[in-house]
């Protein structure tokens, strides 16, 4: 805990590797239920990602020293998780009140651990986590619609999914909060490389050596907005059905979800159709409100769309005008990683997946009855 805490001056002082290398061996049976084991999972995951990309993209190192390999490894089996920071981690237990008694709101929440990049690296993660957090009374309500539909209560259905619709247009009032809390050139320049896997990435193209547990390497990919298990319900719910490389993509990402997230999804998707009961129920407020649930997921699609343009592909852009010119006095860009400037940290091609995702929802609109 004493290096999770300390990560972003161990990185800037490149002695995170030094530390880490004079660890003891740590036994994960004295780990004292779930919400200790999720703990060590989130601080030997942060420590991992630094110690990974101390020295950045061509920095990187090929093996993880045995005395955090075996702990992180023995921990994430415990936990159905993999070996690497997980969105699960990085949005959804890095956070603690200030004031124990005071609301969830930005202005009282903290990480518990960062990464360089100061106040732009905690902006991301706690806006992620009131995006998350938004999301909550809609997933409580999916499994409401279920029921609703399963006892042919059309009332309770309809309520349930403007709870849905409500839900979701939350989400993306919360994801605007990232374009005031986070410094887009610090984002792609330096709190990026921290959360990028060793799967599909040019600069680690074998994956890396867990010594002590694996004699070959491990490909994992990075922590992505794609392992949020709420987008996967609300599209298992609507129906939203992806194909081709983006749905493979979307179906590798549930491994990176704790169990309980991914048996969630598994229940929702494998409930009656919600997009065909509406269908043949020809009620036109149903109608409505099953196609604004579909709109607002398209909206927060959208918007993930503008973040992604804001905080990558312009920054990348401007990177590569500053290499080619060879000189400038943005030292940030001139350092950002070459390697995955059009990518994202999960390891996909951002933007063409992000507007397949998007353009595979707009489709389960439902025809009005009339």
């Amino acid at each position: 805990m004493e290096i999770a805490n300390k990560i972003p001056f161990l990185i800037k002082t490149h002695s995170l590797r030094e530390e880490v290398n004079k660890m003891p061996l740590l036994d994960t049976k004295y780990l004292n239920g779930y919400k200790e084991q999720r703990l060590a999972h989130l601080s030997l995951s942060f420590i991992t990602m630094g110690y990974v990309w101390q020295e950045g993209e061509q920095g990187s190192i090929k093996a993880l020293p045995q005395n955090l390999a075996i702990p992180f490894w023995n921990v994430s089996q415990c936990l159905g998780l993999p070996a690497i920071l997980v969105h699960g981690d990085s949005a959804l237990a890095n956070w603690k009140k200030k004031d124990p008694n005071g609301p969830f709101e930005l202005e009282n929440l903290d990480v518990i651990f960062s990464f360089p990049g100061e106040d732009s690296a905690k902006g991301f993660f706690l806006v992620t986590l009131l995006v998350e957090m938004a999301a909550v009374p809609g997933i409580k309500a999916a499994v409401t619609s279920i029921n609703a539909m399963i006892q042919k209560d059309d009332r309770k259905l309809h309520q349930a999914l403007q709870d849905i619709a409500d839900s979701i247009e939350c989400m993306v009032t919360a994801l605007k909060m990232m374009q005031g809390n986070v410094d887009p050139q610090v984002f792609y320049g330096v709190i990026r490389i921290f959360l990028s896997g060793w799967k599909d990435n040019p600069s680690m193209p074998d994956g890396l050596v867990y010594e002590g547990v694996h004699e070959d390497p491990k490909q994992f990919s990075g922590g992505s907005a794609a392992q949020s298990s709420v987008l996967h319900c609300f599209d298992a719910l609507l129906g939203v059905s992806h194909s081709g490389e983006s749905g493979n993509f979307l179906n590798r990402m549930q491994d990176y979800m704790p169990p309980s997230h991914r048996q969630l999804i598994q229940d929702i998707a494998s409930s009656p159709s919600l997009q065909q009961y509406i269908v043949d129920s020809r009620k036109p407020k149903l109608q409505e409100a099953f196609n604004n649930c579909v709109s607002q997921l398209v909206k927060l699609r959208n918007q993930h769309i503008i973040i992604v343009s804001n905080f990558i592909l312009v920054p990348a852009a401007k990177a590569r005008d500053i290499r080619k010119k060879g000189i400038s006095n943005d030292e940030i860009l001139l350092k950002a990683p070459s390697a995955l400037e059009e990518r994202g940290t999960g390891g996909s091609g951002i933007m063409s997946f992000l507007k397949s995702v998007r353009d595979t929802t707009k489709v389960v609109c439902v025809p009005s009855a009339h």
